[in-house]
């Protein structure tokens, strides 16, 4: 029996040993049935569905067939998703698909506002978190809209980059982005010849980082996208006027705090004490450590010490008390500290699950600029780069929402990564039915090995990571076990941190 090289390469342990009888054939078969290959099929025609959602949004026909090249290029096999290998790919001139971007008239606002409507009515949930977060793409030159000296997360220093803010809806296991602008630095909006060179609108005025974040987050609102928490780093809690404003819109808030932050202990406060940092508000006594089981990974479980006290916030105006976490890390001593306008009631558990899913938003920025070319725009106008966005949303979208039916529909943990190798196959339109069939054999095959070394590897995290934990005096069977997701309020007072 002539065996696939692939599946030489891939086959179990042990497999091989009864390659001439059915123990080969019943692997397969047993592989396939995980991903059901009829299922699989209607793909190709549920990308074209789902492009058809956002046809309003578009005057002419070819501007709607634009759109599903742009999205098809972006969903397929390319190993660089940006325009010029998208058009040759799709037998176009990409001078075509780049007047597509940049020139042509069609409604991008309009698009994000669909992305978000799918979101409202497909995904809705009363626990919902938004997620803020920057992300950077470095650029050469000077031309492209937004690029200057600053830092940039991608390269980990001040580099030549352009930045963006977006804001990723968090519900159970979906998780997308909605929403995504770009930061236009103040030189670029002063300067009237690069203003006219880049095709800035005269509505496009200088906005700080969190301003922006926040007309994205009244815009969601206003469109029925309901969140009840939103959490984010540092950078958005150090800004008072953010977090009131936040407060305003009705939302609870779990961000991540500077050290630099002052304040008093709701008792100092009444007291009348002198504030203090928040690193230096306990010289000694305070409220019990806890340890905390926040949530597991496939490096295993994540445990942080916290201690929680009601704090009053010596930043802007407001001094309503507020939580205040102190979390370290028992692995290398790190520390955390986040703050949140919830009720005194509030599990502390449900606020470290908030302030602990900011994760979601940096595993979308890696899988949209890895799967999809999210950092390979090759647009320089304001309007380019805000349609490359938008369309990059949506097409990240299509993609979460294929993985996380494979994953309901099969009793394997699809990845998006391991969702666009199986669209990809279905959307490539050079392929004849026969070499589909073969080739969509080849990545479930993939799929499965991938799956199999990453749950064998997963074990071996998860030993050295318990061995490591044991070591740093964890005791995992005491930690208070926090919730996948906030089901209910589970109300439950914290006498001894609310003396503090």
């Amino acid at each position: 029996m002539d065996v696939p090289a692939f599946l030489l390469d891939q086959a179990p342990a042990g497999i091989l040993d009864a390659v001439g009888g059915p123990v080969l054939t019943q692997w397969r078969v047993d592989m396939e049935d995980r991903l059901d290959k009829a299922m699989l099929n209607g793909l190709a025609s549920e990308v074209d569905e789902y492009i058809k959602r956002f046809e309003r949004c578009f005057l002419s026909t070819p501007s709607r067939e634009h759109l599903s090249t742009y999205v098809r290029g972006q969903l397929g096999p390319l190993q660089r998703n940006s325009v010029e290998p998208i058009a040759l790919g799709a037998g176009i001139k990409p001078r075509t698909l780049q007047q597509f971007i940049s020139v042509h008239k069609w409604d991008e606002e309009a698009m994000r506002s669909r992305v978000r409507s799918i979101v409202a009515t497909e995904h809705a949930d009363a626990q919902a978190v938004g997620v803020i977060d920057e992300t950077s793409f470095n650029k050469k030159g000077k031309k492209t809209v937004g690029v200057q000296r600053q830092w940039c997360g991608h390269t980990g220093k001040i580099d030549n980059c352009v930045q963006t803010v977006h804001l990723t809806y968090v519900a159970r296991d979906f998780a997308t982005m909605i929403d995504s602008d770009l930061y236009l630095p103040e030189d670029w909006t002063k300067d009237k010849a690069r203003r006219v060179e880049a095709d800035i609108p005269d509505s496009a005025t200088f906005r700080k980082k969190w301003e922006i974040a926040l007309e994205m987050m009244e815009t969601a609102k206003r469109e029925g996208v309901v969140r009840r928490w939103l959490t984010a780093d540092e950078f958005y809690g150090r800004a008072s006027e953010f977090l009131s404003s936040v407060e305003a819109l009705g939302m609870k808030y779990v961000v991540e705090a500077p050290v630099v932050a002052w304040g008093w202990t709701a008792r100092g406060y009444t007291h009348g004490q002198q504030h203090r940092r928040v690193d230096e508000l306990f010289k000694r006594g305070g409220p019990s450590w806890i340890e905390y089981h926040v949530k597991d990974t496939s490096k295993g479980p994540v445990i942080w010490r916290v201690r929680a006290i009601r704090f009053v916030p010596h930043a802007g105006t407001d001094r309503s008390e507020k939580w205040l976490l102190i979390a370290v890390d028992p692995l290398d001593g790190g520390t955390k500290y986040f703050l949140s306008n919830a009720p005194a009631e509030t599990p502390i558990e449900s606020l470290l699950t908030v302030a602990f899913s900011r994760w979601r938003i940096e595993h979308n920025f890696e899988e949209s600029k890895q799967e999809i070319g999210l950092d390979h725009f090759e647009v320089r106008s304001y309007t380019g780069l805000q349609r490359h966005l938008a369309i990059s949303m949506a097409s990240m979208q299509f993609l979460v929402r294929v993985s996380l039916r494979l994953r309901a529909e099969t009793s394997d943990h699809c990845t998006v990564p391991q969702a666009r190798l199986i669209v990809n196959t279905m959307v490539d339109q050079e392929l004849s039915p026969d070499q589909r069939s073969r080739k969509l054999d080849r990545n479930l095959n993939n799929v499965d090995y991938w799956q199999r070394r990453a749950k064998a590897a997963e074990a071996s995290h998860r030993r050295r990571h318990l061995r490591e934990l044991e070591w740093a005096g964890v005791n995992l069977a005491k930690a208070v076990k926090c919730p996948l997701w906030l089901d209910g309020t589970n109300p439950r007072r914290r006498k001894r941190a609310l003396q503090y």
